[in-house]
């Protein structure tokens, strides 16, 4: 078993690497849902779209049951190993970690074979760093508020409705 510290800072921390704006390919808008805590908006694999909670403070992208359940059902989730892992509030978990085949972050940023590790009895589902690494450099802004990835696969975007009344 691997040790590892899961450390959740629900506070938003500024971070940047290594990157300036003119790096970033793909720009992702983040919301506020009334607390301290960011989001964007985000699929995994063939799922419908969900929001996840940027966290640079989380070592790795967490995924609620109900998620990991549909993934393996679909084929797009692979059991790697069991951590044990330790929270903010210091008790040790010890929880499942799956390899999913693709996170969508926004309408184009396409993270390919990132793993998620599934804590039971959440439904929050969290953007950690480990598929934050694999978009360096990135950039969290809050004025305005926007997510900056860099290496990401990029999907084209969805053609918008036209208006024709």
């Amino acid at each position: 078993m691997i040790c590892m510290k899961f450390v959740c800072f629900y506070g938003m921390l500024f971070f940047c690497v290594n990157g300036v704006a003119s790096e970033f390919d793909v720009v992702v808008p983040i919301h506020n849902n009334g607390a301290s805590a960011f989001y964007v908006d985000a699929r995994f694999g063939s799922l419908d779209n969900t929001e996840l909670l940027v966290d640079t403070g989380s070592g790795y992208v967490t995924i609620s049951t109900d998620s990991l359940q549909a993934l393996r059902k679909n084929g797009e989730a692979v059991y790697v190993k069991d951590v044990k892992g330790r929270l903010a509030n210091g008790a040790e978990l010890v929880v499942s970690v799956w390899r999913v085949g693709q996170i969508t972050i926004g309408d184009e940023c396409v993270i390919k074979n990132v793993e998620a590790a599934v804590f039971p009895d959440t439904k929050r589902q969290i953007l950690g760093l480990n598929a934050l690494k694999k978009t360096a450099p990135f950039m969290v802004s809050f004025s305005p508020p926007k997510l900056s990835l860099s290496a990401c696969y990029k999907q084209p975007a969805q053609p918008k409705a036209m208006n024709m009344g």
